[in-house]
């Protein structure tokens, strides 16, 4: 894995701090509050882990899997719900937590359908942002890095299904994606 890696972006150190960051701030703001942190599977999961440890105050979980891209590197816009939640989330404080922010256009989607839901809120915490990618207007309310244009993959991030496992963050050589 470590020879399609063209360079480590960030590493497992700057991960934990900004995890541990978030964490604290959400916790604060969720003080007194019924909070549900919905993973937005597959790629969120090692970040969900981390900053659920890190949060200070009472919260439960849920599970979303949802599909815009299959093995490609561009989302198709086309959004698929694999696996929807697995309770009712009237009266929760509905925190989404997402691996990465990048066109928009899959948490835009996944929005819209947990507003319908009628939760007391919703926010967005996301570990990375990639600004100079979206395509609609949504922005999270928390957010750790900003990324740049880059194919990035490991701590929970894929191509193919594949570098989820490496423990910090690097850029992946187009060449392996490019195939």
């Amino acid at each position: 894995m470590m020879n399609d890696i063209k360079s480590v972006l960030f590493p497992e150190e700057q991960l934990r701090e900004t995890v541990a960051a978030l964490g604290k701030k959400i916790s604060e703001d969720y003080r007194g509050r019924n909070l549900l942190l919905v993973s937005v599977l597959k790629g969120s999961v090692v970040f969900m882990a981390d900053l659920m440890r890190t949060i200070t105050v009472p919260c439960e979980i849920d599970f979303m899997a949802v599909s815009a891209y299959g093995n490609g590197v561009k989302n198709s816009g086309t959004v698929r719900i694999i696996k929807d939640l697995d309770r009712d989330i009237r009266g929760y404080d509905v925190l989404v937590v997402e691996d990465i922010l990048d066109s928009g256009k899959t948490l835009n989607y996944l929005m819209d359908v947990l507003y319908a839901r009628n939760p007391n809120s919703i926010r967005i915490c996301t570990l990375f942002d990639k600004p100079e990618r979206r395509e609609v207007d949504i922005c999270a309310d928390y957010s750790g890095l900003k990324v740049p244009d880059e194919f990035i993959v490991g701590y929970g991030l894929d191509y193919a299904e594949r570098y989820r496992n490496l423990p910090f963050v690097g850029v992946l050589k187009e060449s392996v994606y490019t195939k």
